[in-house]
C-alpha cells in the first residue's frame, strides 16, 4: 500500500514486522550518509531493532512495526535537515530521535525537530553555525529575547560558542557597535606569577579561548583588522571596572571564576544599546576560597525582567558522545558524595 504522502514509501507488514523506504531525494547521498554509510550506523545505534540498508536513493526499514514507524518519523526529520542545512552530524541524529521520540503528537503550530535544528545562525567558509540540541534553541532564542541571558552547563553545550556567533551576527546586522569578550584571569593549576614574560603574556593564556573562538566565527583576515579597530575587543575582566559599555555585545566567559563582587562590578556595566551573554559552569570553580559570583546571582537576579537564566545539560552536549558520560558521571559522584560523609 503506497505511503498517504505520496513520498515514494511502501509497506509490507507481517507478524507486527513492517518494512518502509524513504526516497533520499533533495540531498547529495554521499555527504548526507557520509564515510562508510556512517549516519546509518547512527541510525542503528539510536534504533537498534531496525534495520537500515540504503542502495541508489532508497533507504529501506525493516523491524517490528512500532520501532519501523518511529525510526522513519526520525529519518524523514534527519532528511529535512540536510535539505535545509547542507549536512547532518551524528549528533543531529541523537537529538532529532529524543526529540520525536519524547513527543508521541506534535501540537499544532510547534515547530518541527528539523525546524528548530536547522536554522542558521552565521555561515562561515560554507558551513553554517546553528543549535543543534533542543536546549541550545532555547538559549539562542533567549539571547534574542533578553537584555542580560545567563547560559550555565557543563563543558561542550556551547555555551560560549553560541553566544559568540550570536555577537558576530548582531555585529554584522548592526544592532551593536562593537562585541566584547571577556573573562577573569584565574589560575587553574599553576600559578600566574610564575609564568614567563609581561603580563600581558602571561594574561594572554586566559584569553587564548576567545580569540580561538573570533577566529572560527568570521574571516580570518578580517579579525586582525577588527581587533585593531576596537570594534573587537578581548580583555581580562579587571579590564572592565569603571567602564559603561554602550552599543556593544558583551559575553562574559568562565564566570563561575568571578567572585560575587566581580559578578556584581561586570553586570553594571552595561549601557545603552547593548546586550550581555554569562557563559559558566557551576561545578568547575576554580576559585580558592571565595563564593563564585555565578552561583550567588541566580538566586539574586531570578524572577527580574529581562534577565534570563538558560539551564544547559549533559543532553546538549556536542563533543564526543564520551563527554556527556562523563559529565553524568562526575554529577553521580558529586551526588553521593554528602551521603558518603554522613556514612
Amino acid at each position: 500500500m503506497p505511503h498517504p504522502d505520496g513520498g515514494g514509501r511502501s509497506e509490507a507488514s507481517e507478524s507486527a514486522r513492517l518494512e518502509r523506504s524513504v526516497l533520499l531525494t533533495g540531498v547529495d547521498l554521499a555527504q548526507f550518509l557520509g564515510h562508510r554509510d556512517r549516519l546509518i550506523g547512527e541510525l542503528e545505534g539510536q534504533h537498534p531493532e531496525v534495520e537500515f540498508h540504503a542502495r541508489d536513493h532508497v533507504l529501506t526499514l525493516r523491524g517490528p512495526a512500532t520501532a519501523v514507524v518511529d525510526a522513519e518519523r526520525v529519518v524523514d526529520q534527519v532528511l529535512e535537515v540536510a535539505r535545509r542545512t547542507g549536512a547532518v552530524s551524528r549528533n543531529d541524529v541523537r537529538e532529532i530521535t529524543r526529540m520525536v521520540l519524547r513527543r508521541s503528537a506534535r501540537p499544532e503550530g510547534e515547530p518541527s525537530a528539523a525546524q528548530l535544528l536547522s536554522e542558521a545562525i552565521l555561515t562561515v567558509r560554507g558551513q553554517t553555525v546553528r543549535a543543534q540540541t533542543r536546549g541550545q534553541r532555547s538559549y539562542v532564542d533567549a539571547i534574542d529575547d533578553h537584555t542580560i541571558t545567563f547560559g550555565i552547563g557543563p563543558a561542550g553545550t556551547g555555551k560560549t560558542y553560541l553566544a559568540m556567533a550570536k555577537a558576530v551576527q548582531a555585529l554584522q546586522r548592526r544592532e551593536v557597535a562593537r562585541i566584547i569578550l571577556t573573562r577573569p584571569a584565574v589560575e587553574a593549576g599553576e600559578r600566574l606569577g610564575y609564568l614567563p614574560g609581561t603580563l600581558e603574556d602571561k594574561i594572554d593564556p586566559y584569553l587564548r579561548p576567545l580569540f580561538d573562538a573570533v577566529g572560527s566565527m568570521m574571516e580570518t583576515e578580517a579579525v586582525p583588522k577588527l581587533l585593531q579597530s576596537g570594534t573587537i575587543e578581548v580583555a581580562p575582566l579587571a579590564y572592565m571596572r569603571g567602564r559603561t559599555l554602550n552599543e556593544s555585545f558583551v559575553i562574559l566567559d568562565e564566570a563561575q571564576n568571578t567572585t560575587p563582587e566581580q559578578m556584581k562590578m561586570f553586570l553594571t556595566r552595561l549601557g545603552y544599546g547593548s546586550k550581555m551573554v554569562v557563559t559558566g559552569d557551576v561545578t568547575q570553580v576554580d576559585l580558592p576560597l571565595a563564593a563564585s559570583g555565578l552561583r550567588v546571582v541566580s538566586g539574586i537576579l531570578k524572577g527580574v525582567d529581562d534577565i534570563h537564566f538558560a539551564e544547559l545539560t549533559a543532553d546538549d552536549i556536542v563533543r564526543h558522545s564520551l563527554v556527556g558520560r562523563i559529565v553524568d558521571a562526575y554529577s553521580a559522584y558529586e551526588a553521593r558524595k554528602p551521603r558518603e560523609k554522613q556514612a
